[in-house]
């Protein structure tokens, strides 16, 4: 296994050492959110080679396995031989996709949102499949999921949700998911049994640090306060606490209600408004908005991006990538790597 390319350990382990030499300086921890910053990379870096070794140590014992079987002609290491090396072609793959995230914002914690669209109370339901696939996905990964806002479906589902997403290159990988989902299947509202098609929109964008300064006038901001309430119209607690911002200039709303003091959804609010602002911003730097973070068009037919077929047959399809399956339960219950890796692979290929 050869060292180069994306696995250019000597160009990493020389910024390994340029990152020691800044944190031997003085001043380095006079910065706070700077020094995390470094630590962040700097662990980033060390991890990288640690696991690039640990894969070229299972490379070198599959070679010394394999000369071993040859030696002594014992074609009974042939399974175990091959087992091995799925098994590496398995893990090579998974880091050259995570070395791939090396955008400016890929790194980052992701703020994911689903919007039911066009199909009423079929599009709502399928709006809180989506939620719970994505959770299922993010939760199978080591990702911390919060529920951040929720306003609950007419009968059924949610008419919309945004979940924050904690760990490292959780935006790089969710960016892909950006988009209008379609879904064709047997509506369980229907009672005479006919087959309905679904949309809801999925929006992506990187959570900004605190160090990327974001300005926002109180005199822009309309500040609204209500009582949070859960699903079947249970309350999550008996006063005001629920918050919701709108940015004036924009038109641009957030809420929150998953805490219980209204200071800490005021805060998390604009946390999420941040964000959206410096997604708003970044867009409007960009000729065309499919360069920045991918374009969903309006939320119906013949503009999504990936289409879920329960009926008349099962399928799965991207229309971005051609990648498809026929396992749409598994997909359901967050099995979406295949997506996202072909995703990130056709980008490269692209740049």
């Amino acid at each position: 296994m050869k060292s180069g390319g994306l696995f250019d350990i000597d160009d990493k382990q020389r910024q390994i050492n340029a990152l020691d030499k800044v944190m031997s300086g003085a001043e380095f921890w006079d910065d706070q959110l700077t020094a995390q910053k470094v630590m962040k990379n700097l662990t980033a870096l060390k991890d990288t080679i640690n696991e690039y070794d640990i894969l070229k140590r299972k490379c070198d014992d599959v070679h010394t396995l394999w000369e071993l079987a040859l030696e002594e002609n014992d074609t009974e290491l042939y399974d175990e031989i091959a087992n091995m090396l799925f098994a590496v072609k398995d893990e090579l793959e998974r880091l050259e996709l995570r070395l791939m995230l090396n955008g400016e914002y890929d790194n980052n914690n992701a703020l994911l949102s689903v919007h039911a669209g066009a199909g009423g109370t079929e599009a709502q339901d399928w709006a809180q499949m989506l939620l719970r696939m994505y959770t299922r996905w993010a939760e199978r990964d080591g990702y911390k999921v919060e529920i951040m806002d929720c306003l609950a479906g007419d009968e059924a589902g949610i008419k919309s949700a945004t979940i924050s997403v904690t760990g490292i290159n959780a935006y790089g990988y969710l960016k892909s998911e950006k988009g209008v989902h379609r879904l064709v299947r047997i509506s369980p509202f229907d009672s005479n049994a006919r087959r309905h098609t679904s949309f809801a929109a999925v929006d992506v964008m990187p959570e900004i640090d605190d160090n990327i300064e974001i300005t926002i006038n109180s005199q822009d901001l309309k500040v609204d306060t209500y009582r949070a309430s859960g699903a079947g119209g249970q309350n999550v607690n008996k006063t005001d606490s629920a918050v919701r911002l709108t940015h004036i200039p924009t038109n641009i709303v957030v809420a929150c209600q998953t805490e219980r003091s209204q200071l800490q959804n005021r805060e998390n609010a604009m946390k999420m408004l941040k964000s959206k602002l410096f997604d708003y911003e970044r867009q409007k730097l960009e000729e065309k908005r499919s360069e920045v973070a991918g374009e969903y068009l309006s939320n119906e037919w013949g503009s999504q991006i990936r289409s879920y077929v329960f009926h008349p047959y099962n399928m799965v399809k991207d229309h971005r990538t051609g990648w498809e399956v026929g396992n749409v339960h598994g997909v359901m219950e967050g099995q979406i790597d295949g997506f996202i890796n072909a995703y990130l692979k056709g980008m490269k290929l692209e740049k």
